[in-house]
């Protein structure tokens, strides 16, 4: 099951896409299992990536992995401030961003990384075919 939650912010999000990301799940073999993403400000993002990773910057998303097997289950922190700031700064429009946030955090939750170049350039590809398949 897929829930939305709010951290320091009003409920403002539309929620509609619980849908596409179970899509996006089992397109990549996998079965959906517990996910709950929260929407926060930066500064909730930061102190959680200062807690519990020790990195101290901004971020867009961070993601705890409780995966089991096939089963994907986590709890993915998204930062609307940092999406509404990449959005304006990509020239793209908040939703569209906030989608390709979305799936980033469920392919995450699928295996895929992005900390190398190579590693990048596929999630990027990925992000790209799930944003297809929503509009």
């Amino acid at each position: 099951m897929i829930q939305f939650f709010y951290e320091n912010l009003p409920e403002s999000v539309n929620t509609d896409y619980k849908t596409w990301l179970e899509e996006i799940i089992l397109s990549e073999g996998k079965k959906v299992g517990e996910i709950n993403y929260i929407f926060c400000d930066d500064e909730y993002l930061l102190k959680v990536n200062q807690d519990y990773l020790q990195h101290d910057y901004y971020t867009d998303i961070i993601t705890f992995d409780y995966v089991k097997g096939k089963t994907i289950s986590g709890e993915i922190f998204v930062s609307l401030q940092r999406i509404s700031d990449n959005a304006s700064t990509l020239s793209k429009n908040f939703e569209e961003e906030l989608r390709r946030v979305l799936a980033h955090g469920i392919l995450h939750l699928s295996g895929y990384k992005d900390k190398t170049e190579e590693e990048e350039k596929l999630m990027r590809s990925k992000e790209d075919f799930y944003l297809a398949k929503y509009n």
